[in-house]
């Protein structure tokens, strides 16, 4: 009955993770993902902003389709204006000596192409989860 009861655990903790947060709100300046929420540290360096629907993306944000369930939101700095720091995927699964090249789940969505760059500053966890018999990185975004 014990053991049961952990295999249970351990499918529903896999169902859980695996859920996109819908709340969020991703965003992009210069082909690097963030989200909504971090990018309000930088509002009087935004020079513009543009929201897109998953079907009206322009051609350029296509590659990012996935996360536009909500929209997606592009981002343009003012001229000579700072803005935060960014990584890859593919660095983040090698410092946690997983392959490069493994997916990653942003708030439940998965990151098939580990070049793509994030934001530093919307990581707010990283945990390492088993996800289908494979480890996976999985990163929130939500500040307590």
């Amino acid at each position: 009955m014990k053991k049961l009861f952990y295999i249970f655990l351990v499918f529903i903790s896999g169902v859980l993770f695996a859920q996109k947060n819908t709340s969020v709100k991703f965003a992009v300046y210069n082909n690097a993902i963030g989200t909504a929420d971090m990018f309000d540290l930088y509002k009087n360096s935004i020079a513009n902003t543009a929201v897109f629907k998953k079907s009206g993306l322009p051609s350029h944000l296509k590659k990012f389709d996935y996360l536009a369930d909500n929209g997606l939101i592009e981002i343009k700095f003012k001229k000579n204006a700072g803005y935060p720091d960014s990584l890859s995927l593919e660095m983040l699964n090698d410092q946690n000596n997983l392959p490069k090249d493994r997916p990653v789940f942003i708030e439940g969505y998965q990151f098939n192409d580990t070049t793509t760059l994030v934001y530093n500053e919307m990581i707010s966890n990283i945990e390492v989860i088993d996800h289908n018999g494979e480890k996976n990185i999985h990163i929130s975004t939500i500040r307590n």
